[in-house]
């Protein structure tokens, strides 16, 4: 799971496509994430269930604490992709000595996140937003940047998860285009675990998680002017150890047609017929290594939790 909204436009354009024309249908997980979404997932993090919240931020105050060692003493640009409120962020700022770090620079595509991170980390160091898509973002900081300046990016938690395999290797290869050499990336990874352990953290019995799913139907009903009852669909989990990625679902408990005025389009779903809301994949951590040396990037250093196994590593743009 991870967080950022999304245009009207292209919410309708997604929905249209994905609920209406495709065969099998689904919705992008960033449209998980509006002000109702963004609270649901905030509560699910203080799940017992849901481990990774707390791993996450174990292993962030370690590496924290030996960050500062690890990078140059002089300037340093910070960076966030999709920053949320900077809560976590906070952990790696604090660390290091206020002469070491220039600037720190959001990109979301959600401004009341992007604000959120100013007022909670501009006492910090000099808050400067990003305000669009996340390798626009880096792209016009390097291009911004003085030669001697690098960048240390963070693309924290477990949102790379959120990108398959092929649309992985395209992320990377991308960001890495937007990168200049000498630059670093402080990235999470959720690794594999068992899947009871999974599917409980994806399904819990408080029933947030189900909520949280649900909610993508009641912003196309608030946002696109549908009537979906959001009572007639069942949430689920499933986990493909073939592909590892945990799957969320929402499946159709009759046969119904929902029109989406905004979207010019309708919902046609037949009882038992899913909407695939999200995949989360988790990660070996050879696998890791493999598909971050493709891309260009060196192995520095990372870290582990072994109570919720999530590997936070450090990379360095090679020449």
């Amino acid at each position: 799971m991870n967080g950022n909204g999304a245009p009207r436009a292209e919410f309708a354009r997604d929905a249209r496509i994905g609920l209406c024309e495709a065969k099998r249908k689904w919705l992008p997980a960033r449209h998980l994430y509006d002000a109702v979404g963004s609270a649901l997932f905030e509560a699910i993090t203080h799940l017992p269930e849901y481990g990774l919240t707390r791993a996450d931020e174990r292993v962030l105050r370690r590496a924290a604490a030996a960050l500062p060692s690890l990078l140059p003493s002089r300037g340093l640009t910070i960076a966030e992709l999709g920053s949320g409120s900077g809560t976590k962020t906070r952990l790696v700022l604090e660390a290091f000595a206020a002469s070491q770090v220039l600037s720190y620079c959001p990109i979301d595509i959600s401004s009341e996140a992007l604000e959120r991170c100013r007022q909670e980390l501009g006492g910090l160091v000099t808050v400067l937003p990003h305000h669009g898509a996340y390798v626009d973002g880096v792209r016009s900081l390097r291009d911004s940047r003085p030669a001697d300046v690098p960048l240390m990016l963070l693309f924290l938690g477990s949102s790379i998860g959120n990108l398959g395999p092929p649309e992985r290797a395209s992320f990377f290869s991308s960001l890495r285009s937007a990168l200049r050499p000498g630059d670093y990336c402080l990235i999470g990874f959720d690794l594999v675990k068992p899947t009871a352990d999974l599917l409980r953290a994806y399904d819990d019995p408080t029933g947030v998680t189900a909520a949280f799913n649900r909610n993508v139907l009641g912003r196309v009903n608030r946002e696109l002017s549908a009537s979906f009852d959001l009572g007639s669909f069942d949430h689920q989990a499933r986990y493909d150890e073939r592909e590892r990625r945990v799957e969320m679902h929402l499946v159709a408990t009759c046969d119904q047609g929902v029109r989406i005025p905004l979207a010019d389009a309708t919902c046609n779903l037949r009882r038992g017929e899913t909407i695939w809301t999200e995949s989360s994949y988790k990660f070996e951590r050879d696998e890791i290594g493999a598909d971050m040396q493709a891309a260009g990037l060196r192995q520095v250093a990372a870290w582990v939790d072994e109570e919720w196994p999530l590997l936070e590593g450090l990379w360095l743009v090679d020449g």
